[in-house]
This record gives C-alpha cells, structure tokens and sequence, in this order.
C-alpha cells in the first residue's frame, strides 16, 4: 500500500466512485426537469400558434423536413427548424412537416459506429418529434422493405454501391456523404460491415424518395425546407424537389452563437451574393474589428461548441527552431468527413491528396519550415475523426524530416501566432485562411472554400497551378497578397457575420448538453415579422423568394 495502511486504496476509489456516480445522478434528475420545463413551454407555444394560425384560402403548403438533426436533445438546427415553421404558420401558410416514425432501417444519428448492424434508438427519437410538433400537421413515413432494391444492392462491392442508381435517382452519391461523415472518414473501409450500412442507408433513401413522392404528389407545395442538405434524408427530398422545380430552402448553424443561416443554395457551401458597390462604413468596420479582437483570442464558438479551451503562445523550443530557417509556411488542415468537404475537392481529390503535394514540397525546401496545423475539431469528443492528420502524418513519417513539425488537435497553440510569423499560409478549406487575409498575410488555398467566392486568397485552377505558385512562393523574397484580398475578406466576412447569420438568441438558451439548446419563455408574437429581423428574413426568403439577409 502507497502510505502503508492497510484498506487505504480500496476506500479512495469507492469513495471516488460513489461520488461520480452521485453527480451523474444529479445532473441526470437536472436535465429531466429542464426537459419538462422546456416541454411545457414548447406546449403552450404550440397552442398560441395554433390558436392564432388561419391558413388563408389558395395558399400552397410548405413542407418541412428533418431527420438528422437530433435524437434526445433539441439541437440548434431543430430550434431554427421549429421557429421558421411556427413564424410561416402565423402568416397564414399552411405547413407540413415530413416526419420519421422508425422510417429507415438505419439512420444518420442512429448509427453506432462500435455495432453497424445495431438498430437506430427509434422511440426516444419518434417521442421527440410528437412532442416537438405538438398541435402541427405532420405527415408521417415508416419504413417499408422493397424487394427489388434490396435485391438490387445485395452484392454490390463498395465502388457500386457509391455510384448506384435507382430509377434515375443517384441514391449512391447522395448516401456518401452522411457514410463518411457516420463513419468520420473519407476513405470508407472495404468491409462487410461498411457495405452492410451502405445497403442499409441506400434502402432507407429510396424509402423516403417513395413516401416524399407521394406527399409532394398531394400537397403541390410552393416551397420545401430542410436541414443541412447534405445528410442523405433531407438529400433525397431536395433532390426530388428541385427536379420538379420546387423552391428548396437548406439551412445552417452560422457564424455568431444561436444564429441561422438560410439559402436556396447549398447551405454547406454558404453562398453568398455581395452586391459590387458595397463598402464597408466607419460604423460597420467597427463592428468587425470588435469581432475579430475576440476571435484572435480563440474566444468564439461554432454550433454551440467552444473549440479552444485556451489559447497558447508559441512554444519557446519552437520559436528557437522557426529562427534556423529561411521561411516559414504554416499548413492548416480540415476534418476530412465534414459536409463542407464535397464542395471543396474541386482541385485535389481530397484533402491528404493535398496534404501529399504538401509534403513532397518539404522535402524539396529545406530552407523552409513547414508546420502543420491539425483542425481543433478532429478530435472533439464523440465526433473524433477515424482518419485523422495525426494518422496521416504517422503513416507517412512526415516528422522524420526536419523541416516539418506538427501540432495536433488538442494542442492549443494560436494559429493567429503562426500566421504572424509565416511567409505565406496553406489551407484547404478551413475558415483560418479567410482570417489570414484580414490579417494581410499570403494564403495559398487549395480546396474551395466559402471565402473564395469572391478574391481573398491565392485559389490556382489545377493540381500544376496550384505546385506552381508554391513553388514561385518559396522561391521569392517576399509573397505579397493582392490588394483587393483584405477589403474583400472584410466585405464577406461582415456579410457573413452581421447579414447572413440570423439571430435566433431571443427565442433559445443553451442547454446542459453540450451543443444542444431550450427555448426561450417567449411571447408567441415576438415571432410576427414586424417584431424581429430574423422572422422576417426567413418569412420573406420562403414566401417571397427573398434574400435571407438581416436589414440595416
């Protein structure tokens, strides 16, 4: 025994047990009251907009659809889901909602990535959505096997089944998405269990194809709103949708806390229209550079989720090695199954095609310092990427050169540091680059990227282009960005905090689980368009084809 007391060992950890167990008792007993508190008070809104809701005569429908979203907990994009529909409901428009009663035989959140095979947790998650649409018109799905297309998938390898077809439907290419995302991985594995899951997803697609088919064949609706887009559910009813030129809405968690981005474009991509003549006033410049003070110091969240515990310096080792050498390029990285990813292969194939070139330069400058920079989300708890930088840098012995140093995930060194001290940045596609031209450095990106919408940063055409402007960096004195590259990245930047992300705060607060969000006591007419920016943004984007953007 440690202290030579007999028994002294054994008490402490039953001690420390009991005490864990009692706190996770009580936080269990705290998040149930604050369900029923947040239950009542979705039931009495509900009943006010009930109550107060009269679909005008001749009006078409909008239908609404989610099922990626959330499973025990109300997430932030199931909040912007619900208050849209309530706000539509109080102008007059009728509203459907496109729900899931155990209608896929494997879903996105329900998968287990410990047990492909598993059931998805279909009770809690259809529980949640008869509370969450209390008092509303909800058109339900089930899920139905069809022999044909389970026949059809059977003894497809993986490439078939990611290029599969059914009925002219691209089911294959429409389920990959949420596959690497499930399975946080780019490249999926070739194994019993993976294709088992992709059969399963395939299946579960043409279901809903089948069943949104026939509501939009009974309904006419003038317009339909859904999650994200990219997940395979919500993929499948745009892709039907958008094939009978329905108006498809997708929207997004944006940039500022308890904000909503909403576009008839791909919301993933966050597409942006900035009018030619815009510029900046003395009031608006403010206002961003308020913004980005509080973001150099890592003091910012995404999606309810603060990624830097804390912000560090520089390692003094490290300062002391970046001195021996000519130049310095920090390379930043993304999480390779993030649903921005297929918008950005565009150029490379995918992201550690990049990273490859990447490395072949570093072996070819050793005058220069490369240092890459893991996403601070690869490895967040419970959504820790399986083919991850820090993998990819292993494998292929990229610490071996001395040239190169990486910094992990959950190192929490300031990127802002690193830029400060670079010649010139690498990015694929991560928002670090847009920051990088605010702060007047070079950026070299290599996938596309929301900010490249518009010149902010270096974006060769090609894989050739793309080593050769590298190339032409390394070989100068001094890279210089464009002019234009920092008013640009002003301009997008304040568009996407301050026009585009729709804030939603008056109606939610954060919930205990991380990420996850309640709402608000609020009065059903804070909801009307006359009271709120945001209601109004939306209202008129889905009625009016409008533009989602706040007014100033």
């Amino acid at each position: 025994m440690a202290d030579g007391r007999p028994g002294k060992t054994h008490i402490f950890p039953i001690m420390q047990t009991t005490s864990s167990i009692t706190k996770r008792v009580r936080n269990k007993l705290y998040r149930e009251l604050l369900e029923r508190q947040h239950y009542q008070r979705l039931k009495r809104l509900a009943a006010d907009i009930k109550k107060h809701s009269r679909p005008a005569d001749g009006v078409r429908p909008v239908i609404f659809f989610k099922a990626s979203t959330d499973t025990l907990y109300m997430s932030l994009n199931s909040a912007f889901h619900l208050i849209a529909a309530w706000a539509l409901r109080l102008q007059g428009v009728p509203v459907i909602h496109f729900t899931c009663q155990s209608g896929m035989s494997r879903c996105v959140l329900g998968t287990d990535r410990d047990d492909l095979s598993a059931r998805p947790p279909c009770d809690a998650c259809t529980a949640r959505v008869s509370r969450q649409y209390h008092g509303a018109k909800v058109h339900s799905f089930r899920y139905n096997e069809d022999v044909e297309i389970t026949t059809a998938v059977q003894e497809l390898d993986l490439d078939s089944l990611m290029t599969f077809e059914y009925q002219s439907l691209p089911l294959g290419k429409l389920v990959l998405p949420s596959m690497r995302w499930v399975l946080r991985r780019h490249h999926l594995p070739n194994d019993e269990a993976t294709r088992f899951l992709y059969r399963e997803y395939i299946m579960s697609a043409w279901n809903i194809a089948q069943e949104f088919t026939q509501l939009l064949d009974g309904t006419n609706p003038q317009a339909v709103v859904v999650f994200n887009g990219m997940f395979f559910p919500e993929a499948v009813a745009r892709c039907i949708a958008q094939r009978r030129g329905i108006r498809v809405i997708s929207h997004e968690v944006a940039l500022q806390p308890f904000t909503a981005f909403f576009t008839e474009g791909e919301a993933t991509a966050y597409p942006i229209q900035i009018p030619e003549d815009f510029e900046l006033t003395q009031e608006q410049n403010r206002k961003l550079d308020q913004y980005l003070e509080a973001r150099f110091k890592g003091n910012f969240t995404m999606a309810g989720i603060k990624f830097w515990p804390e912000m560090q310096g520089l390692p003094e080792a490290f300062v002391e090695r970046m001195g021996q050498y000519k130049q310095v390029v920090p390379v930043f990285t993304n999480v390779i199954f993030d649903t921005s990813q297929p918008h950005s292969n565009v150029v490379f194939g995918n992201m550690f095609e990049w990273l490859a070139t990447v490395l072949d330069l570093a072996r070819s400058h050793p005058d220069a310092l490369f240092v890459i920079r893991a996403h601070p989300d690869e490895k967040r708890t419970w959504k820790e990427s399986q083919e991850s930088v820090s993998d990819w840098v292993k494998a292929k012995n990229a610490q071996s050169l001395p040239n190169l140093v990486f910094f992990d995930s959950n190192e929490y060194v300031s990127s802002y540091e690193l830029i400060r001290n670079a010649k010139f940045i690498m990015v694929y596609n991560s928002s670090i680059g847009l920051e990088a031209s605010l702060m007047g450095a070079p950026v070299l990106c290599a996938g596309k990227a929301r900010f490249t919408q518009v010149p902010t940063v270096y974006f060769p055409p090609s894989i050739d282009a793309f080593i050769d402007t590298a190339e032409r960096f390394l070989a100068s004195d001094k890279v210089t960005p464009l002019p234009e590259f920092l008013q640009n990245a002003r301009k997008f930047l304040y568009y996407q905090l301050f026009r585009t992300s729709l804030p939603f705060a008056d109606y939610l607060e954060a919930h205990p689980m991380r990420g996850m969000v309640a709402l608000r006591d609020f009065h059903w007419q804070q909801l009307l368009p006359e009271n709120s920016p945001a209601v109004k943004a939306v209202v008129d984007g889905i009625l009016k084809g409008g533009t989602y953007l706040l007014e100033e």
